[in-house]
């Protein structure tokens, strides 16, 4: 086990499948206290107890992490288990992708309220208490979608950069607070299910032939964390070795 992940208070949002699922689940192996959140709380409750049964310790709580109150309680209820909390790992989003003529504007405000003020609210919960300890660490998943764009991704990407600039903004205004954007390429999850319009569902099932499992993304995640507090990694992209995404 890793001295600098066993222990940690790890706070993990979207947590109940694809890349927060298998990031709670390694970071458990590894000895931190996971504390997942996520709306599907039936999912959330067996991932947990898969958890404690393989010798992890694991807490889990009901999350929409487009309601700031709903944040700072799911953080309230982290601390009031394990103590202060070390890690947020801002994980939850959503893509339904579509072309703008479509005019899904449902989507895109759906999108901006998961996406970036998902990560503002994560930000939110823990950063002054981190500041206060003058220790901590703020992980937002991004997406090679917040480095490139692709026709029905223009909303989607545009989130996604938003994390990007919102990450490293954080990073230049505090020399305490560690932060990292992890930025994965194609990854197998849900995210796929979420797409309304046919013609971009099609492409993303396309485009997945040669994806990551979520693994991939949940060991650069304990990567970050695992280095000496006066080290910060700044971003990762990860990507399949078979495909140019």
């Amino acid at each position: 086990m890793s001295t600098n992940i066993q222990d940690k208070v790890i706070l993990i949002t979207g947590a109940s499948s694809g890349i927060g699922e298998a990031t709670a689940r390694l970071l458990a192996r590894e000895g931190a206290k996971v504390v997942l959140g996520a709306r599907r709380t039936d999912r959330l409750e067996k991932i947990i107890a898969e958890i404690r049964e393989a010798g992890g310790t694991a807490e889990c709580r009901t999350l929409d992490v487009s309601n700031l109150d709903d944040m700072r309680g799911f953080a309230a209820f982290a601390e009031s288990k394990f103590g202060p909390i070390d890690v947020i790992v801002n994980n939850a989003g959503v893509m339904p992708l579509s072309p703008l003529h479509e005019l899904k504007i449902d989507e895109w405000n759906r999108m901006i309220d998961v996406n970036i003020r998902g990560v503002l609210h994560g930000i939110a919960a823990v950063l002054p208490a981190m500041r206060a300890r003058k220790s901590g660490h703020i992980i937002n998943i991004s997406s090679i979608g917040g480095h490139q764009v692709w026709a029905t991704c223009a909303v989607y990407s545009g989130t996604k950069f938003a994390v990007l600039a919102i990450s490293e903004g954080l990073r230049l205004e505090n020399t305490d607070v560690r932060v990292t954007v992890v930025s994965p390429g194609v990854v197998e999850s849900e995210l796929a299910d979420t797409i309304s319009d046919e013609t971009a569902r099609q492409s993303m099932k396309d485009f997945r032939k040669v994806a990551l499992t979520p693994d991939a993304i949940g060991r650069a995640i304990a990567y970050a964390i695992e280095q000496p507090a006066d080290v910060n990694i700044n971003e990762i992209i990860v990507r399949p070795t078979a495909g140019a995404q």
